[in-house]
């Protein structure tokens, strides 16, 4: 089964063909396609992967003003009679070894974004929707290994299909297939738990085993409603007790 269907049962749910290492068929996963937000929302996936791009900048790159260059500030000619331009110092931006006219300031914290946790969440889903109606998502019933070997995952891909960059998507214990797949060209690993749309959209292919896209789907980091908070509600509450209890014995022995 080369191409995923929707069921004729149910025209929300997708059927998703399932593979073995081997390029082999092992069966279809059924998921639902409006928890994933029903269809493709470009301007959503747009500003998510703007704003994850942007929070990779370092912001290390640096240039100095005029105060910042060492040298004299003697006027280098006197203003007339000398032929020379009339220049000031030598830390001026227009002369070799001065200053920069507009100097490069600005730290990570200046390109930082943010989107609401509820939008990033949903444009997650919604680029695995994306690539799961571009049948760019290489599911496998197992994604395991006895030892790191490259050429393993080489095999692997070229059975799959897999002929442009790819995302292998795998927990951070499955050191095997980790090391096997991180020396290979075009090929990124990142943590299966932590799946988000500018990794995804960044690269053509994606194989990721079932149970890991199962628990992703379940799990909070994809989730949009309340159950996906940080903390657990009953957690936050006990804390939020315990820190009351705190600050009235502070303010009782006061």
């Amino acid at each position: 089964m080369d191409f995923m269907a929707r069921s004729s049962g149910r025209e929300s749910e997708m059927e998703i063909p399932v593979f073995k290492m081997d390029g082999k068929s092992a069966g279809t996963m059924t998921v639902d396609e409006q928890s994933l937000g029903g269809e493709v929302n470009p301007a959503l996936l747009k500003q998510a992967f703007v704003m994850y791009h942007a929070n990779t900048r370092q912001g290390s790159a640096r240039t100095k003003t005029r105060s910042m260059v060492e040298g004299s500030t003697r006027k280098l000619y006197k203003q007339k009679g000398t032929g020379n331009s009339r220049v000031g110092p030598a830390r001026v931006p227009g002369r070799k070894g001065g200053s920069m006219a507009h100097a490069k300031l600005k730290g990570r914290e200046d390109y930082h974004l943010e989107m609401p946790r509820k939008m990033k969440r949903k444009a997650n889903r919604n680029a695995l929707l994306a690539k799961l109606l571009d049948n760019e998502v290489k599911v496998l019933d197992t994604f395991e290994m006895k030892a790191p070997k490259t050429k393993s995952v080489v095999e692997m891909l070229e059975k799959l299909g897999v002929n442009r960059s790819c995302l292998v998507a795998v927990k951070p214990d499955n050191d095997n297939v980790r090391l096997a797949a991180r020396n290979v060209e075009d090929v990124t690993v990142c943590n299966a738990e932590q799946l988000t749309c500018f990794e995804m959209l960044n690269h053509r292919f994606m194989v990721i085993s079932k149970a890991d896209l199962e628990a992703w789907l379940s799990g909070p980091s994809s989730k949009t409603d309340k159950s996906g908070s940080r903390v657990p509600n009953a957690q936050a509450a006990a804390t939020k007790k315990s820190s009351k209890k705190k600050s009235s014995k502070k303010s009782g022995g006061e």
